[in-house]
Protein backbone atom coordinates (compact mmCIF):
# COMPACT_ATOMS: atom_id res chain seq x y z
CA UNK A 1 0.00 0.00 0.00
CA UNK A 2 2.85 2.32 0.80
CA UNK A 3 4.67 1.37 -2.41
CA UNK A 4 7.70 0.12 -0.54
CA UNK A 5 10.50 -1.08 -2.73
CA UNK A 6 11.85 -4.24 -1.12
CA UNK A 7 15.13 -3.81 -2.97
CA UNK A 8 15.71 -0.47 -1.28
CA UNK A 9 14.03 -0.97 2.09
CA UNK A 10 16.06 -1.37 5.25
CA UNK A 11 17.34 -4.82 5.97
CA UNK A 12 16.89 -5.22 9.71
CA UNK A 13 18.81 -7.84 11.63
CA UNK A 14 17.54 -8.33 15.18
CA UNK A 15 18.22 -10.79 17.97
CA UNK A 16 16.30 -11.51 21.15
CA UNK A 17 18.74 -10.71 23.94
CA UNK A 18 17.10 -13.31 26.17
CA UNK A 19 18.20 -16.20 23.99
CA UNK A 20 21.70 -17.63 23.49
CA UNK A 21 22.23 -19.96 20.63
CA UNK A 22 25.06 -22.28 19.76
CA UNK A 23 27.87 -20.74 17.75
CA UNK A 24 27.83 -21.50 14.04
CA UNK A 25 31.17 -20.97 12.34
CA UNK A 26 31.16 -18.40 9.56
CA UNK A 27 33.79 -18.32 6.83
CA UNK A 28 35.87 -15.16 6.80
CA UNK A 29 39.25 -15.20 5.07
CA UNK A 30 42.15 -14.42 7.39
CA UNK A 31 39.92 -14.31 10.49
CA UNK A 32 40.99 -16.10 13.65
CA UNK A 33 38.09 -17.92 15.32
CA UNK A 34 37.84 -17.95 19.12
CA UNK A 35 35.81 -20.37 21.20
CA UNK A 36 32.49 -19.08 22.62
CA UNK A 37 33.90 -19.11 26.17
CA UNK A 38 36.04 -16.09 25.27
CA UNK A 39 32.88 -14.09 24.58
CA UNK A 40 31.61 -14.15 28.16
CA UNK A 41 32.25 -10.45 28.91
CA UNK A 42 31.76 -9.15 25.38
CA UNK A 43 29.13 -6.56 24.44
CA UNK A 44 26.40 -8.38 22.55
CA UNK A 45 25.35 -6.71 19.28
CA UNK A 46 21.56 -6.58 19.28
CA UNK A 47 20.94 -5.65 15.64
CA UNK A 48 22.41 -4.25 12.47
CA UNK A 49 20.68 -2.38 9.66
CA UNK A 50 21.39 -1.10 6.17
CA UNK A 51 19.46 1.87 4.70
CA UNK A 52 20.37 2.00 0.99
CA UNK A 53 19.89 5.13 -1.14
CA UNK A 54 21.58 6.79 -4.10
CA UNK A 55 22.32 9.85 -1.97
CA UNK A 56 24.13 7.78 0.65
CA UNK A 57 23.94 4.40 2.35
CA UNK A 58 23.74 4.13 6.12
CA UNK A 59 25.05 1.06 7.98
CA UNK A 60 24.15 0.80 11.68
CA UNK A 61 25.24 -1.49 14.48
CA UNK A 62 23.18 -1.28 17.68
CA UNK A 63 24.05 -2.64 21.12
CA UNK A 64 22.99 -2.11 24.76
CA UNK A 65 26.42 -0.65 25.62
CA UNK A 66 29.04 1.43 23.85
CA UNK A 67 31.54 -0.45 21.72
CA UNK A 68 35.07 0.73 21.02
CA UNK A 69 35.65 0.72 17.28
CA UNK A 70 38.10 1.39 14.50
CA UNK A 71 37.55 1.88 10.76
CA UNK A 72 40.07 1.11 8.01
CA UNK A 73 39.84 1.84 4.27
CA UNK A 74 41.50 -0.62 1.89
CA UNK A 75 42.03 -0.57 -1.87
CA UNK A 76 42.26 -3.19 -4.60
CA UNK A 77 39.40 -3.96 -4.38
CA UNK A 78 37.82 -1.13 -2.36
CA UNK A 79 36.48 -2.19 1.03
CA UNK A 80 35.89 -0.91 4.53
CA UNK A 81 36.99 -2.83 7.62
CA UNK A 82 35.13 -2.06 10.85
CA UNK A 83 36.63 -3.57 14.00
CA UNK A 84 34.44 -3.75 17.12
CA UNK A 85 36.42 -4.38 20.29
CA UNK A 86 35.15 -6.59 23.11
CA UNK A 87 32.03 -7.35 21.09
CA UNK A 88 29.97 -10.43 20.29
CA UNK A 89 28.20 -10.80 16.95
CA UNK A 90 25.59 -13.55 17.37
CA UNK A 91 25.61 -16.09 14.54
CA UNK A 92 22.07 -15.43 13.30
CA UNK A 93 22.75 -11.69 13.20
CA UNK A 94 25.91 -12.36 11.20
CA UNK A 95 24.09 -14.64 8.77
CA UNK A 96 21.38 -12.08 8.09
CA UNK A 97 23.95 -9.32 7.87
CA UNK A 98 25.54 -11.13 4.95
CA UNK A 99 22.30 -10.62 3.00
CA UNK A 100 21.50 -7.09 4.19
CA UNK A 101 23.17 -5.30 1.26
CA UNK A 102 20.86 -6.62 -1.48
CA UNK A 103 20.23 -3.86 -3.99
CA UNK A 104 22.58 -1.38 -2.30
CA UNK A 105 24.21 1.07 -4.75
CA UNK A 106 27.55 1.05 -2.89
CA UNK A 107 27.93 -2.24 -0.96
CA UNK A 108 28.74 -5.39 -2.95
CA UNK A 109 28.91 -7.73 0.04
CA UNK A 110 29.23 -7.92 3.82
CA UNK A 111 31.44 -10.39 5.70
CA UNK A 112 31.89 -10.75 9.44
CA UNK A 113 33.70 -12.87 11.99
CA UNK A 114 36.10 -12.94 14.95
CA UNK A 115 39.50 -11.27 14.63
CA UNK A 116 42.04 -11.92 17.33
CA UNK A 117 41.03 -12.61 20.90
CA UNK A 118 38.28 -10.05 21.46
CA UNK A 119 37.38 -8.24 18.24
CA UNK A 120 34.52 -8.61 15.79
CA UNK A 121 35.54 -7.64 12.26
CA UNK A 122 32.94 -6.53 9.68
CA UNK A 123 34.12 -6.10 6.10
CA UNK A 124 32.08 -4.11 3.61
CA UNK A 125 33.09 -4.98 0.05
CA UNK A 126 32.35 -1.95 -2.10
CA UNK A 127 31.17 -1.57 -5.67
CA UNK A 128 32.92 1.80 -5.93
CA UNK A 129 35.19 3.85 -3.64
CA UNK A 130 33.21 5.94 -1.14
CA UNK A 131 33.67 8.73 1.37
CA UNK A 132 32.86 7.09 4.74
CA UNK A 133 31.74 8.93 7.86
CA UNK A 134 31.68 7.05 11.16
CA UNK A 135 30.07 8.35 14.36
CA UNK A 136 28.31 7.13 17.48
CA UNK A 137 24.83 7.99 18.78
CA UNK A 138 23.69 7.83 22.40
CA UNK A 139 20.49 5.97 23.34
CA UNK A 140 17.28 7.78 22.41
CA UNK A 141 13.63 6.71 22.20
CA UNK A 142 13.64 2.92 21.66
CA UNK A 143 17.22 2.80 20.37
CA UNK A 144 20.27 1.75 22.34
CA UNK A 145 23.84 2.76 21.53
CA UNK A 146 24.23 3.06 17.77
CA UNK A 147 27.39 3.08 15.72
CA UNK A 148 26.65 4.71 12.36
CA UNK A 149 28.70 4.34 9.18
CA UNK A 150 27.54 6.55 6.31
CA UNK A 151 28.84 5.80 2.81
CA UNK A 152 28.78 8.86 0.55
CA UNK A 153 29.79 8.94 -3.13
CA UNK A 154 33.14 10.58 -3.79
CA UNK A 155 31.29 13.22 -5.83
CA UNK A 156 28.28 14.25 -3.71
CA UNK A 157 24.94 14.38 -5.47
CA UNK A 158 24.00 17.98 -6.31
CA UNK A 159 20.27 18.68 -5.81
CA UNK A 160 20.24 21.24 -8.61
CA UNK A 161 21.96 18.95 -11.11
CA UNK A 162 19.67 16.09 -10.10
CA UNK A 163 16.67 18.35 -10.72
CA UNK A 164 17.94 19.38 -14.16
CA UNK A 165 18.76 15.79 -15.14
CA UNK A 166 15.29 14.68 -14.04
CA UNK A 167 13.75 17.33 -16.25
CA UNK A 168 15.87 16.26 -19.21
CA UNK A 169 14.81 12.63 -18.80
CA UNK A 170 11.18 13.67 -18.54
CA UNK A 171 11.43 15.83 -21.66
CA UNK A 172 12.83 12.91 -23.67
CA UNK A 173 10.14 10.48 -22.51
CA UNK A 174 7.06 12.69 -22.95
CA UNK A 175 5.50 14.05 -26.16
CA UNK A 176 5.75 17.79 -26.84
CA UNK A 177 3.05 19.87 -25.19
CA UNK A 178 1.90 23.45 -25.67
CA UNK A 179 4.10 25.86 -23.78
CA UNK A 180 2.59 28.28 -21.33
CA UNK A 181 3.18 31.98 -21.99
CA UNK A 182 6.77 32.66 -21.02
CA UNK A 183 7.00 34.37 -17.67
CA UNK A 184 10.08 35.62 -15.90
CA UNK A 185 11.17 32.07 -14.98
CA UNK A 186 9.91 28.72 -13.75
CA UNK A 187 8.70 28.36 -10.17
CA UNK A 188 10.59 25.80 -8.06
CA UNK A 189 8.97 24.13 -5.06
CA UNK A 190 10.98 22.08 -2.54
CA UNK A 191 8.88 19.25 -1.09
CA UNK A 192 10.12 17.75 2.14
CA UNK A 193 8.61 14.38 3.19
CA UNK A 194 9.37 14.25 6.92
CA UNK A 195 11.35 11.62 8.81
CA UNK A 196 12.72 8.54 6.98
CA UNK A 197 15.23 5.77 7.60
CA UNK A 198 15.93 5.30 11.31
CA UNK A 199 13.23 7.86 12.13
CA UNK A 200 9.78 6.40 11.41
CA UNK A 201 7.92 9.47 12.66
CA UNK A 202 4.55 8.77 14.27
CA UNK A 203 3.10 5.25 14.04
CA UNK A 204 -0.65 4.62 13.88
CA UNK A 205 -2.52 1.91 15.74
CA UNK A 206 -2.72 -0.13 12.52
CA UNK A 207 1.04 0.04 12.12
CA UNK A 208 1.04 2.89 9.58
CA UNK A 209 4.39 4.68 9.48
CA UNK A 210 4.34 8.44 9.01
CA UNK A 211 7.55 8.31 6.98
CA UNK A 212 5.90 6.10 4.35
CA UNK A 213 2.64 7.96 3.89
CA UNK A 214 4.23 11.42 3.67
CA UNK A 215 6.68 10.15 1.05
CA UNK A 216 3.77 8.72 -0.96
CA UNK A 217 1.91 12.05 -0.75
CA UNK A 218 5.07 13.97 -1.59
CA UNK A 219 5.68 11.91 -4.74
CA UNK A 220 2.10 12.46 -5.89
CA UNK A 221 2.39 16.19 -5.22
CA UNK A 222 5.67 16.38 -7.11
CA UNK A 223 4.09 14.71 -10.16
CA UNK A 224 1.25 17.25 -10.13
CA UNK A 225 3.57 20.26 -9.90
CA UNK A 226 5.90 18.86 -12.56
CA UNK A 227 2.90 18.60 -14.88
CA UNK A 228 2.48 22.39 -14.70
CA UNK A 229 4.50 23.99 -17.55
CA UNK A 230 5.57 26.90 -15.34
CA UNK A 231 6.52 24.84 -12.27
CA UNK A 232 8.91 22.14 -11.12
CA UNK A 233 9.36 20.33 -7.81
CA UNK A 234 12.27 18.78 -5.89
CA UNK A 235 12.00 16.15 -3.15
CA UNK A 236 14.43 16.44 -0.24
CA UNK A 237 14.26 12.64 -0.03
CA UNK A 238 12.85 10.24 -2.62
CA UNK A 239 13.29 7.00 -0.68
CA UNK A 240 13.38 5.58 2.83
CA UNK A 241 16.45 7.26 4.32
CA UNK A 242 17.00 10.07 6.80
CA UNK A 243 17.97 13.61 5.80
CA UNK A 244 19.10 15.90 8.68
CA UNK A 245 16.92 18.97 9.16
CA UNK A 246 19.65 21.44 8.22
CA UNK A 247 20.42 19.51 5.01
CA UNK A 248 16.76 19.74 3.99
CA UNK A 249 17.06 23.52 4.22
CA UNK A 250 20.36 23.42 2.35
CA UNK A 251 18.87 21.40 -0.51
CA UNK A 252 16.02 23.87 -0.92
CA UNK A 253 18.46 26.77 -1.05
CA UNK A 254 20.73 24.94 -3.51
CA UNK A 255 17.89 24.70 -6.06
CA UNK A 256 16.83 28.29 -5.25
CA UNK A 257 13.36 27.17 -4.27
CA UNK A 258 10.51 29.68 -4.25
CA UNK A 259 8.60 27.72 -1.62
CA UNK A 260 9.46 24.99 0.90
CA UNK A 261 6.71 22.59 2.00
CA UNK A 262 7.47 20.05 4.74
CA UNK A 263 4.92 17.20 4.76
CA UNK A 264 3.97 15.35 7.95
CA UNK A 265 1.20 13.35 9.64
CA UNK A 266 0.33 14.53 13.13
CA UNK A 267 -0.02 12.44 16.30
CA UNK A 268 -1.32 13.05 19.78
CA UNK A 269 -1.82 10.96 22.90
CA UNK A 270 -5.61 11.33 22.60
CA UNK A 271 -6.95 9.38 19.58
CA UNK A 272 -9.87 11.78 19.14
CA UNK A 273 -7.56 14.61 17.97
CA UNK A 274 -8.18 15.12 14.24
CA UNK A 275 -7.82 17.50 11.34
CA UNK A 276 -5.22 19.12 9.09
CA UNK A 277 -2.89 21.89 10.26
CA UNK A 278 -0.39 24.29 8.69
CA UNK A 279 2.55 25.89 10.49
CA UNK A 280 4.99 28.70 9.76
CA UNK A 281 8.11 29.86 11.59
CA UNK A 282 7.88 32.15 14.59
CA UNK A 283 10.51 34.58 15.83
CA UNK A 284 8.56 35.43 18.98
CA UNK A 285 7.49 32.15 20.50
CA UNK A 286 4.81 29.65 19.57
CA UNK A 287 1.19 30.69 19.01
CA UNK A 288 -0.06 27.84 21.20
CA UNK A 289 1.21 25.24 23.62
CA UNK A 290 0.39 22.54 21.06
CA UNK A 291 2.44 24.31 18.37
CA UNK A 292 5.40 24.61 20.75
CA UNK A 293 5.15 20.93 21.66
CA UNK A 294 4.98 19.89 18.01
CA UNK A 295 8.00 22.03 17.07
CA UNK A 296 10.04 20.49 19.88
CA UNK A 297 9.02 17.00 18.74
CA UNK A 298 9.87 17.64 15.08
CA UNK A 299 13.16 19.35 15.96
CA UNK A 300 14.18 16.24 17.91
CA UNK A 301 14.00 14.16 14.71
CA UNK A 302 17.76 14.54 14.22
CA UNK A 303 18.37 12.68 17.48
CA UNK A 304 16.34 9.70 16.25
CA UNK A 305 17.28 9.85 12.57
CA UNK A 306 20.95 10.21 13.47
CA UNK A 307 23.15 13.20 12.67
CA UNK A 308 26.93 13.44 12.67
CA UNK A 309 27.38 16.45 14.93
CA UNK A 310 31.09 16.67 14.03
CA UNK A 311 30.34 17.37 10.36
CA UNK A 312 28.26 20.53 10.48
CA UNK A 313 28.22 22.76 7.43
CA UNK A 314 29.16 26.32 8.48
CA UNK A 315 26.93 27.79 5.77
CA UNK A 316 23.93 25.86 7.06
CA UNK A 317 24.73 26.88 10.64
CA UNK A 318 24.76 30.55 9.61
CA UNK A 319 21.53 30.07 7.68
CA UNK A 320 19.73 28.67 10.71
CA UNK A 321 20.91 31.59 12.85
CA UNK A 322 20.05 34.37 10.41
CA UNK A 323 19.38 37.69 12.14
CA UNK A 324 16.00 38.50 10.62
CA UNK A 325 13.36 36.44 8.87
CA UNK A 326 10.42 38.81 9.10
CA UNK A 327 9.84 38.94 5.32
CA UNK A 328 10.11 35.18 4.98
CA UNK A 329 7.62 34.64 7.78
CA UNK A 330 5.16 37.08 6.23
CA UNK A 331 5.26 35.25 2.89
CA UNK A 332 5.08 31.88 4.69
CA UNK A 333 1.87 32.93 6.43
CA UNK A 334 0.36 33.89 3.07
CA UNK A 335 1.27 30.52 1.58
CA UNK A 336 0.02 28.75 4.69
CA UNK A 337 -3.40 30.40 4.50
CA UNK A 338 -3.89 29.27 0.90
CA UNK A 339 -2.76 25.76 1.83
CA UNK A 340 -5.05 25.60 4.85
CA UNK A 341 -8.04 26.77 2.81
CA UNK A 342 -7.54 24.02 0.22
CA UNK A 343 -6.90 21.30 2.82
CA UNK A 344 -10.21 22.24 4.41
CA UNK A 345 -11.94 21.07 1.21
CA UNK A 346 -10.77 17.46 1.71
CA UNK A 347 -10.40 17.11 5.49
CA UNK A 348 -11.48 18.71 8.73
CA UNK A 349 -9.17 21.45 10.03
CA UNK A 350 -7.59 21.02 13.41
CA UNK A 351 -7.32 24.80 13.70
CA UNK A 352 -8.73 27.41 11.37
CA UNK A 353 -5.58 29.52 11.17
CA UNK A 354 -1.90 29.08 10.41
CA UNK A 355 0.03 28.47 13.62
CA UNK A 356 3.63 29.43 14.32
CA UNK A 357 6.51 27.91 16.28
CA UNK A 358 10.28 27.49 16.09
CA UNK A 359 10.58 24.67 13.55
CA UNK A 360 14.24 24.21 12.57
CA UNK A 361 13.29 22.93 9.11
CA UNK A 362 11.48 26.21 8.29
CA UNK A 363 14.44 28.52 8.93
CA UNK A 364 15.68 29.26 5.41
CA UNK A 365 15.78 33.09 5.50
CA UNK A 366 15.17 33.52 1.78
CA UNK A 367 12.47 30.89 1.11
CA UNK A 368 8.84 31.04 2.30
CA UNK A 369 8.47 27.82 4.29
CA UNK A 370 5.49 25.96 5.72
CA UNK A 371 4.96 22.66 7.50
CA UNK A 372 1.78 20.73 6.70
CA UNK A 373 0.31 18.17 9.09
CA UNK A 374 -1.96 16.38 6.62
CA UNK A 375 -3.98 14.48 9.25
CA UNK A 376 -3.66 12.76 12.62
CA UNK A 377 -2.15 9.33 12.14
CA UNK A 378 -3.09 8.67 15.78
CA UNK A 379 -6.79 9.08 14.92
CA UNK A 380 -8.22 5.73 13.69
CA UNK A 381 -10.39 7.33 10.97
CA UNK A 382 -7.66 9.63 9.70
CA UNK A 383 -5.10 6.82 9.78
CA UNK A 384 -7.34 4.99 7.31
CA UNK A 385 -7.33 8.08 5.09
CA UNK A 386 -3.55 8.29 5.22
CA UNK A 387 -3.29 4.61 4.25
CA UNK A 388 -5.71 5.07 1.33
CA UNK A 389 -4.20 5.85 -2.08
CA UNK A 390 -7.40 7.70 -2.96
CA UNK A 391 -7.07 10.02 0.02
CA UNK A 392 -3.33 10.40 -0.50
CA UNK A 393 -4.23 11.70 -3.96
CA UNK A 394 -6.81 14.08 -2.46
CA UNK A 395 -4.30 15.47 0.02
CA UNK A 396 -1.77 15.97 -2.77
CA UNK A 397 -4.35 17.67 -5.01
CA UNK A 398 -5.41 20.08 -2.26
CA UNK A 399 -1.79 20.97 -1.53
CA UNK A 400 -1.09 21.51 -5.22
CA UNK A 401 -4.12 23.83 -5.44
CA UNK A 402 -2.90 25.76 -2.40
CA UNK A 403 0.56 26.19 -3.91
CA UNK A 404 -0.82 27.36 -7.26
CA UNK A 405 -3.21 29.84 -5.61
CA UNK A 406 -0.36 31.26 -3.53
CA UNK A 407 1.83 31.89 -6.57
CA UNK A 408 -1.09 33.27 -8.57
CA UNK A 409 -1.36 36.07 -6.02
CA UNK A 410 2.32 36.22 -5.06
CA UNK A 411 4.44 35.67 -8.18
CA UNK A 412 8.10 35.08 -7.34
CA UNK A 413 10.63 37.81 -8.01
CA UNK A 414 12.40 37.64 -11.35
CA UNK A 415 15.77 38.62 -9.94
CA UNK A 416 16.98 35.04 -9.38
CA UNK A 417 17.25 33.64 -12.89
CA UNK A 418 16.56 29.96 -13.28
CA UNK A 419 16.58 27.67 -16.26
Amino acid sequence: MHGRDRRRSARVITLSLSRRRALSWLALPAAQWIAPAAWAQAARIASARVWPAEEYTRFIVESPTQIAHQLKMLDGPPRLVLDLEDAELPPDVAQRLARAHDGDPYIAGIRSGRWGANTVRIVLDLKVPVNPQLFALKPVAEYGHRLVLDLYPLTPLDPLMALLESEQRKAKSTPPRPEAPRGPRRITVALDPGHGGEDPGAIGKRGTYEKHVVLAIGKRLKAMLDAEPSMRAMLTRDDDYYVPLAQRVQKARRVQADLFVSIHADAFREPRARGSSVFALSENGATSAAAKWLAQKENAADLIGGVNLDAKDPLVARTLLDLSQAAQINDSLKAGRHMLRELGEVNALHRGEVEQAGFAVLKAPDIPSILVETAFISNPDEELKLRSERHQQKFAESMADGIKRYFAQNPPLATRAKS
